[in-house]
């Protein structure tokens, strides 16, 4: 078990835009994966992208039915996702491991329609909706150095911010 720190903005390496992956096959990308499950259910969270724990790659783990409580797991990985397609409007509270203690309404699509490879290379592709389909366009988000606050109202996300980076000054 590897647990890594989840950067927390306004880290710089959050705002990096992620590569894609080349060799899905490497054991590297086995041990990234395997940090990004144990930081996740570590912090505890329902998904983490590589780029929060400042690697620049696309890849991302979610659990959206994991609980403390019953512990079962249901963990999905994701490398080199793209969503091809999006449609209807939903607004779920979302909070990011990366922006602790912050939640807010947010307005995404309600159905996604995504492509992905898993850990053997194979390719696919599958529809998502509801929470799942917002969790994943949360962490893909991350992948193109984008936050959930970016999603927020600008005279909302001004404020955030200042008192974000008042937060910060306060903690070094």
């Amino acid at each position: 078990m590897s647990v890594r720190e989840i950067l927390t903005y306004p880290d710089p390496a959050l705002r990096e835009i992620a590569r894609p992956v080349d060799d899905v096959n490497s054991e590297a990308l086995k041990q990234l994966v395997q940090d990004l499950a144990d930081s996740m259910y570590d912090a505890p969270g329902v998904g983490l992208a590589a780029t929060q724990i400042g690697v620049p790659l696309r890849v991302a783990v979610t659990d959206t039915r994991w609980r403390e409580e019953d512990g079962e797991r249901d963990l999905k990985v994701w490398i080199n996702p793209e969503i091809i397609r999006r449609a209807g409007e939903a607004i779920y509270e979302e909070g990011c491991l990366s922006v602790p203690g912050i939640y807010y309404d947010i307005k995404r699509a309600a159905e996604i329609t995504l492509r992905w490879q898993d850990m053997e290379g194979n390719h696919h592709s599958a529809d998502f909706e509801g929470f799942q389909a917002v969790a994943l366009q949360h962490e893909f988000d991350h992948l193109d150095g984008k936050l959930f606050i970016d999603l927020l109202p600008p005279i909302k996300q001004k404020l955030l911010k200042k008192r974000l980076h008042k937060q910060k000054k306060m903690q070094e």
